[in-house]
């Protein structure tokens, strides 16, 4: 596709600096960007590469403009614009409507005329599939499961019974959604397996990345509310709720009957414990374990970053004596040093 920067400019209410005749195919990197391809800068770490690059434009905030040595496409938020730019630049393929030979579809199923339906695919009964959706290879809907329109199960995705999934919802491969739960009842040094009766509700335009899985719940279903990204490699326990328009980056783990509110950013590898609660608007930054409830929007850290070998292993061991020299330091002040719960923890507290 080829459009000039001119209908750019326009179509998303873009400042236009340069020649609205200039041709666009492609989207680069400042530092590979060639003269039909536009850019983007929005972390002024690039600052350098926007002085040397080569690109036809770039997609750029005012602060930035003087700057840029090419024609630019300034707008409040670069990234985005660019993001919507790229969209209309590579364009999903296109797919056929119908249902693919090679697919075992049960009997008793309504799939949209629209839909699309892969070869590999199975779909057991009592399945409704909503306009334009598509359910790609090797994909498994469970009994009385149900997709909204415009969703897209990529590949190999696997929605167990009961699940319900809503409109304009993108499912990455190997996604398993309403799987059994980690309940189990302790019985004289056994385990007794505790039924998972409850089902998974997946709102609108939710995108879920490769590999994620989320159980069903309990007893009450797991809910994953409206706008919601996950990134892949997510573990999400039994009877989470997770509010709409939080996002969260990969192989984070959220323990059961845990409430997450709406849009928090939960970073990388954050492990979340199970029944407790995080506000709305809450950041949590990168290999933070979060083991009580956060009551208060704010960022949130927690662990050590990475040090030199030998001198974190010293640290390490002396974390090990630090109420031993709390109590010493109460002892030589003569003054009481505040005890876990008069130190306030992670909901914020002063």
């Amino acid at each position: 596709m080829v459009i000039t920067l001119g209908e750019l400019a326009i179509r998303f209410g873009c400042t236009l600096k340069g020649e609205p005749e200039v041709p666009i195919d492609s989207v680069a990197t400042l530092e590979n960007a060639g003269e039909r391809s536009i850019s983007f800068l929005a972390n002024p770490k690039y600052r350098r590469q926007l002085a040397a690059t080569r690109a036809a434009a770039v997609v750029l905030e005012p602060r930035f403009a003087d700057e840029c040595p090419v024609a630019a496409l300034i707008a409040p938020n670069a990234y985005a614009t660019y993001a919507r730019i790229a969209t209309l630049l590579y364009p999903e393929p296109s797919w056929r409507a119908g249902i693919n030979a090679g697919a075992s579809v049960a009997e008793r199923t309504r799939i949209a005329p629209s839909a699309s339906i892969a070869a590999a695919v199975t779909i057991e009964n009592d399945v409704v599939i909503g306009e334009r959706t598509r359910v790609g290879p090797g994909c498994v809907v469970m009994q009385g499961s149900s997709i909204g329109a415009d969703t897209c199960l990529s590949a190999n995705v696997t929605l167990c019974r009961g699940v319900r999934i809503g409109d304009r919802v993108l499912i990455h491969p190997g996604v398993v959604i309403g799987a059994d739960g980690f309940g189990l009842a302790p019985e004289r040094g056994t385990w007794v397996k505790v039924p998972q009766i409850g089902s998974v509700q997946i709102g609108d335009d939710v995108e879920i990345g490769a590999n994620t899985t989320i159980d069903r719940g309990a007893i009450e279903d797991t809910v994953i509310e409206d706008g919601v990204k996950l990134d892949n490699q997510i573990q999400i326990g039994h009877n989470v709720r997770i509010g709409a328009h939080t996002a969260i980056a990969g192989c984070t783990g959220v323990s059961g009957s845990t409430t997450i509110g709406r849009n928090c950013m939960i970073a990388g590898m954050v492990g979340i414990a199970g029944h407790l609660s995080i506000c709305d608007g809450a950041v949590v930054t990168g290999r933070t374990l979060v083991s009580r409830s956060i009551r208060k929007p704010g960022v949130y850290s927690g662990g050590l970053p990475l040090d030199e070998a030998r001198r974190w292993r010293r640290n390490s061991a002396r974390f090990r004596h630090l109420d031993e020299l709390a109590k010493r330091v109460e002892s030589l002040s003569g003054r009481a040093m505040p005890s876990d719960e008069e130190s306030g923890d992670a909901n914020g507290d002063d």
